[in-house]
């Protein structure tokens, strides 16, 4: 038995998450890659008495230094020592997709090509002739389909049979004579020193053409570096001179060139391009007109659904805790513990856990949109929304899509931006995005003052963080980051019908992460309530005289302006700083488990009207995210300086935008 190690590349959306996934099955987890925060999938799986070890690298569409994802795709390559690298390749788009093929080749990887999603390609009336690509290439070319058993086991083999007879990819390459000597020249100065030949010194020659920083870093510790650079600008000068064009550009086209050559070879297009199913959807979905109240009606049918098929399941949960706490008063009595174990413990985890059936839903159909394709077509829709108004293209609008699940790895994903003011404004509107963790919040006082119209009101939620994210944008555009972003060139992936175990595993990673934080941070929060809950001794549980209770009356006049000036809601907001979740945690506790469910919503008209309750969610919507959230941004931006603007560009905002929303609530007499 061989232990193997292989890497999964590709373009995103290509199929590469599902095919892992179809791999490793349930054998896999997610971390991070060492000493950065790009996510890391890593799996196992077993075949012909092999152990093998997959890595779902991040999809690209270039090995440069451009991203984060691209350094880890091409360190990956060069210093884990994987036996193979499977690409897989969108057939439909198989032109562009080389492109990332060509530069693997240039890095010398062990390669075995994935040519995926070939209905589609067939779809479009595209002919490809995998076996003499297969030759061109010089590497394995296997035609599969990721989201089935499709051509699995030819894979599985032609892996295999790779890694035991690996081959140099760089010798297949064919680039014009003219740049062809000029690298070999370069080259011949680059292994004057072998220090640097870790790497073909052909890849070496060419990311010194592109003008790679990080290669032109490791040349300045070179003891040739001089020789090295002086070369390097010779062969510039010289390329600008043939081709009138930078080295850059010279590359780019010459590894077009081989892409057009292999093309010309193996594959056969219509004379007339058929129109795709995928094109004849988006004439609606992306429509100019159509577009956006489509994305509309998808958001309010979304929550219908977490509402409909959740609230049984709610109801059940619900029960089972309120038995729980009954039996724990019944077998202990009036005691301390018994307070801490029904109080602290139930009410306040418990309290949380109750909205578990609607986050899993949430995540399944944001993960079937996500799969199916929609949620591309939703950036695209905000794309022109984000251009026209703020200056932000529709990439910005990804790492806020993001923010819809959690603002951690929205602000994470803002590191694919180019430009650094465009990431910095997008860094600083994501909080504002409803992240699932607020999701328990509505769920509690949608039920309680809006029961007849759940979806409505947080569909109104959602699209009013969306709203106020893209005025914050505007004004921080005009008064701080006045250069204006780039023009981006949006992909469409094809519609296709996702996996059910790709969006199980998609949904029960997600959901999970919330039942940590259900374990582990709201444990803690909830355990710290109750303590200042029930002291000092001798006070009434959660009354206004314990801890609890002082603090939040300190508090509480700050938000009597915004009709919510009941000391609870003061001590819930602090308390939700931690984690949002934490603000119905605080409530439960304060409250009690015997008051769950009609008693806790009874509790709750005791303290809001149905216009503060609103208030009180646009304001939790709205102010400072949770501690998670600002670490992410101190660690991107390197300082403590964005995390406590952020703070105070939130903490302003929740608080103008609440008090204009109770202001017109009351002038319409809904106080």
């Amino acid at each position: 038995m061989a232990n193997l190690k292989i890497g999964l590349a590709g373009n995103p959306n290509v199929g590469k998450t599902t095919l892992f996934n179809t791999l490793t099955g349930l054998n896999q987890h997610v971390g991070n890659w060492p000493g950065k925060t790009v996510a890391q999938a890593k799996g196992h799986y077993k075949h012909n008495g092999n152990e093998v070890e997959v890595i779902d690298l991040p999809g690209n569409y270039a090995l440069s230094a451009h991203s984060m994802e691209e350094i880890v795709s091409r360190d990956f390559i060069v210093d884990e020592d994987a036996d193979v690298i499977v690409n897989i390749i969108d057939a439909a788009n198989i032109e562009r997709n080389l492109y990332l093929t060509v530069q693997m080749m240039e890095l010398g990887a062990n390669l075995v090509v994935a040519l995926n999603m070939n209905k589609y390609a067939q779809d479009k009336g595209y002919t490809i002739d995998a076996k003499k690509l297969s030759e061109l290439l010089g590497v394995p070319v296997v035609e599969i389909e990721a989201n089935s058993d499709t051509g699995k086991e030819e894979l599985l083999k032609t892996v295999e049979q790779a890694a035991q007879n690996p081959v140099n990819t760089t010798e297949r390459l064919v680039y014009n004579n003219e740049l062809k000597e000029h690298i070999a020249e370069l080259q011949a100065v680059i292994e004057e020193d072998k220090n640097l030949l870790d790497v073909p010194s052909s890849w070496i020659a060419i990311k010194l053409l592109e003008n790679d920083e990080i290669v032109e870093e490791k040349i300045q510790g070179s003891s040739k570096r001089n020789n090295i650079q002086a070369e390097t600008k010779k062969v510039k000068e010289h390329l600008q001179g043939i081709f009138g064009e930078d080295s850059e550009e010279v590359i780019a086209n010459a590894r077009y060139a081989f892409i057009d050559g292999l093309l010309k070879e193996s594959l056969t297009k219509p004379d007339h391009l058929k129109v795709t199913i995928s094109e004849k959807i988006d004439k609606i979905i992306t429509n100019r007109i159509l577009g956006f109240p489509i994305f509309i009606v998808i958001m309010y049918a979304m929550f219908e659904i977490v509402f409909t098929f959740g609230a049984p399941f709610q109801d059940l949960i619900d029960e089972f805790f309120g038995m729980l706490g009954d039996f724990v008063i019944a077998s202990l009595g009036e005691t301390m513990l018994s307070s801490f174990l029904v109080d602290g413990l139930i009410g306040g985890v418990g309290g949380v856990l109750v909205f578990l059936p609607q986050i899993i839903l949430l995540f399944l159909i944001i993960s079937f949109l996500e799969d199916c394709g929609y949620l591309a077509r939703a950036v695209f829709v905000m794309d022109k929304l984000m251009h026209k108004f703020v200056g932000l293209h529709g990439k910005a609008f990804i790492p806020m899509l993001l923010g819809f699940g959690c603002g951690v790895p929205g602000i994470m994903a803002t590191r694919t931006m180019e430009n650094e003011k465009d990431r910095l404004i997008t860094m600083l509107i994501v909080p504002f995005m409803s992240c699932s963790a607020r999701m328990p919040v509505y769920l509690l006082l949608v039920g309680a003052f809006f029961a007849a119209h759940e979806s409505l009101v947080i569909l109104s939620l959602y699209l009013l963080g969306i709203i106020v994210a893209v005025i914050v944008a505007f004004i921080l555009r005009k008064t701080t980051f006045k250069e204006m972003s780039a023009p981006f060139v949006m992909e469409l992936p094809d519609y296709k019908l996702p996996t059910i175990r790709g969006i199980l595993m998609h949904t029960l990673e997600k959901s999970w992460g919330f039942i940590k934080k259900a374990g582990t941070i709201i444990l803690v929060a909830s355990i710290v309530i109750w303590m200042l809950s029930y002291f000092p001794a001798g006070v009434e549980y959660g009354s206004q005289e314990s801890a609890i209770g002082t603090i939040g009356t300190v508090i509480a006049p700050v938000f009597a302006p915004l009709g919510f000036g009941e000391w609870q809601p003061a001590v819930a907001l602090a308390f939700g700083l931690v984690a949002k979740e934490v603000v119905v945690g605080t409530f439960s506790s304060l409250f009690g488990v015997a008051e769950e469910g009609a008693g806790i919503a009874a509790a709750m008209h005791g303290i809001f009207t149905p216009l503060t309750a609103y208030v009180f969610m646009v304001f939790v919507l709205l102010y400072i995210p949770c501690f998670a959230a600002l670490g992410a941004i101190k660690q991107e931006t390197g300082g403590w300086k964005y995390p406590l603007i952020m703070s105070a560009v939130t903490l302003v905002t929740a608080y103008v935008v609440a008090f204009i929303v109770y202001m017109v609530g009351l002038g319409l007499g809904l106080g």
